[in-house]
Order: structure tokens, then sequence, then C-alpha cells
């Protein structure tokens, strides 16, 4: 919850590190580093360890940033493995050394981390499984661009193909996911006060994987990726249990369109698609006047990159052909059973609403069931 205390949350996974036989992953993800991942990890270790929990540094990486440095405060670190590798010696987590001092609960930090060659398992993501199966807690940390399915996604928005990755499967494993998330604003400052880089490297970070635009999108990404996480094991808990499904299941549909301001009215959708633990649908209304061969250069670049947005951000895209822009919404809203509609809509004089119409209006008559946002943009 969003006004829950940290006392509270600790009161709260302590309960439920307590009441399950088997070892519980948590992992906290964010949009970029520098959101404050690894400090919220190792306070809520510290929480944990004055409820009389041995948690212990198994590694983390502070990148030295004090504010981080000084969160480790009283916990236990593991002492780093040494590897001889072309002629340096490399750190690693000292798996063997943690599976040894068999504490209740593990912080592995870097989770995406590729081990040094010579290392028992080649990624860190499967020395926290061989932890886990141990019966040892795990809390750690990851960022939206090292999730494997989001990797092409990512390097369409960003540019940077990353190349450590972790599989979505071992989301699958973790009995929490969760969004550690600040203002595209607030973390560019952080940057620009090097709290995330290194003086020299703060204007080149700021303008390029920085960039406020690629910012929002990992955001949205991350918020998104947490939201289905939920939504699914909310339902495998529900088959497992034997409960019936939700009643009523969410359906968002975004209505894009070829306006170059059509971007806000995706990233709206997402955002509410990601509060519900929905899965959305950005469609598109084919007219006689824009199709193939007809539709404007000037419209035709913008549609299509608000439709590589809106996949890049996990919708489903969907192109519907009628006659006029209300007629394929209202079919496809009623066929999918559309719970909440998104629309972007333009300041237009009463003179052109009464010409052409309405298609909200019309949208609200004929599907009076569906919650319906409107995002103001130009024309």
């Amino acid at each position: 919850m969003a006004d829950e205390s940290p006392a509270s949350a600790a009161d709260r996974l302590l309960a439920r590190l307590q009441d399950r036989k088997r070892a519980r992953l948590r992992v906290y993800i964010g949009a970029a580093p520098g959101v404050g991942k690894t400090y919220l990890m190792l306070r809520d270790a510290h929480l944990l360890r004055e409820r009389g929990l041995d948690a212990v540094v198994a590694y983390v990486e502070t990148y030295g940033r004090a504010d981080t440095e000084a969160q480790i405060g009283q916990l236990d670190v593991i002492p780093r493995q040494r590897i001889p590798y072309r002629g340096v010696e490399m750190e690693e987590m000292d798996l063997d050394a943690v599976l040894a001092r068999r504490p209740a609960v593990a912080i592995v930090d870097e989770l995406a981390h590729t081990n040094v060659p010579g290392s028992r398992h080649s990624k860190r993501f499967e020395d926290v499984l061989e932890l886990l199966d141990a019966g040892i807690h795990v809390m750690t940390a990851v960022n939206i661009q090292h999730i494997e399915t989001l990797n092409d996604t990512i390097a369409r928005i960003t540019g940077v193909h990353v190349r450590e990755t972790v599989p979505d499967t071992f989301l699958d494993r973790a009995d929490e996911v969760i969004n550690v998330d600040v203002t595209t604003d607030e973390l560019r400052n952080r940057l620009r006060q090097g709290k995330v880089y290194r003086p020299d490297k703060v204007e080149q970070a700021l303008t390029s994987f920085f960039r406020k635009a690629n910012l929002t999108a990992l955001r949205e990404l991350a918020l998104r990726l947490v939201a289905d996480e939920v939504g699914a094991k909310g339902a495998s808990y529900r088959e497992r249990e034997g409960l019936e499904p939700a009643l009523i299941p969410e359906r968002v549909m975004v209505c894009m369109s070829s306006n170059t301001e059509a971007a806000r009215v995706i990233r709206t959708g997402v955002r509410i698609a990601g509060r519900l633990g929905s899965r959305w649908n950005a469609v598109y209304v084919e007219t006689p006047r824009e199709r193939v061969g007809r539709i404007s250069p000037k419209d035709r670049d913008a549609l299509a990159r608000n439709i590589a947005l809106a996949e890049a951000l996990g919708a489903t895209v969907v192109r519907v052909k009628a006659d006029k822009p209300a007629e394929g919404l209202i079919a496809f809203a009623r066929r999918e059973g559309i719970t909440h509609v998104v629309f972007g809509q333009s300041q237009r004089s009463r003179w052109q609403i009464l010409l052409h119409g309405s298609v909200i209006d019309r949208f609200l008559t004929e599907v009076p069931d569906a919650t319906v946002q409107v995002v103001p943009v130009r024309a």
C-alpha cells in the first residue's frame, strides 16, 4: 500500500517468511540505475534484523554511493570470493560461504551479473536459485532492461542493447516483485548530483540512456511488468486454492490515431492498465481516407511511431476497418468486453461537433458500462 510505513511492511514480510515452508524470493525492480533498489533492500533487511531474523549481505554493490554504503550499517557482510582470471583476481559472491553461514535471509544485488569463468554457475541468478533450494530466503534487485523478453523492446527505446539478462521464468519463481520508482526529474537530479555515476559520465548519460523520453518509457515498462506479475500470481493463487476466477476481468482499450500527440494517450493507457493489472489493446480505426495510398505521408509516419510506441509498452495493436472511427471502436469494445477506454480529444468548436458529431458522446451512448478517460491533445 502506498501509505504503509516501513515498519508495517517489515512486519508483513516477516509474517510471510515465517508462514511459508519453502524459501521466499523478493525481487526489487527499477526502471534504471539510481532509483534506490539497493538502498530499499538494505533498509528492509535492517527492519527484519531488528525483528530477530538473521539477514546478511551476501553481495551488494554500492558504486561508491554514500547513502547506500551507510545503509549497510550493522548488517553482517559475507566476504567475497576471489577468483583468478587472466592474470587478475576478480571478486564474486562466495556462494559456498553463504550456504555454510546459512542465514535466514540473504541480500544479493546485481541479479543479472555474469560470473567470472571458474565460478560454479555462469550467472548470479543461478546462485540465487541454489540459495533458495537450500532453504535461504533471498532479496535481490534488477533493472527492467535486464529482463530477457524486454531486451529487444528496450534496445529500440534507448538504443542500448543490454547483454546481461535474467529469464522471465526467474520472475515466475518470485513470491513478490516490488517496483522501486522515482520521478524522471528526481532521477536525473540524482544523476547530476553524482549519486548514480561518476561526474565524468553524467553529461553523456543525461543525453543518452537517461533522456526523459527513455526514462518515462522504462518507468511504464517496469510498472506494467510488476502489474502483470501481480495479476498472474493472483490468478495462480485462485486456481491453486480452487477459487473462482475474478468475476469481471478488466479490459483496457486505448483509442490510437495518427495524431502526433497520441503518445500522451498511449502512456495514459499503459498506466491505467498497470494499475488494473490488465493487458491492453491499442486500437486504430482505418477509415477510407486513411487507407494505404490515401493517407498523407505526415499522418502515416505519425501513425507508425504511435504503433511502435504502443508495441514497445506492451500493447496488442489492433487495426479495425470502418467507415467512421466511432463505428469501429464501438464494435471492438462490444466484441471484446472492454471495461476501460482512453480517448484523446482536441478542442473543437461547437460547429465542428454539430457537423461531424462527437466520437466520445456516441461511444458513451452505445457502450454505457465502460469507464472512459479523456486525454486532451492538440489537433
